[in-house]
């Protein structure tokens, strides 16, 4: 049995201060050039594979807030 890959970033939002929450979406968004809270949703849950500079400017938010595992679901 393989394990599934994940391209959630579900592990690192739930390590995220609630205060913190709100800035760090809308930093998330403008990196990736979303424009609706569906996409950002779409995002967070795995739905779509990250382009690898996605990834890095998704790591290196979270990295601003301390968080260092972000991937993988909750």
């Amino acid at each position: 049995m393989t394990k599934k890959q994940s391209f959630s970033f579900q592990r690192g939002w739930n390590q995220l201060k609630v205060v913190d929450a709100p800035c760090a979406r809308d930093k998330i968004m403008t990196a990736l050039g979303l424009v609706t809270r569906a996409g950002f949703l779409y995002r967070l849950k795995g739905k779509c594979e990250p382009t690898v500079t996605e990834a890095q400017a998704i790591e290196a938010i979270f990295k601003d807030y301390g968080v260092k595992d972000v991937w993988g679901e909750a």
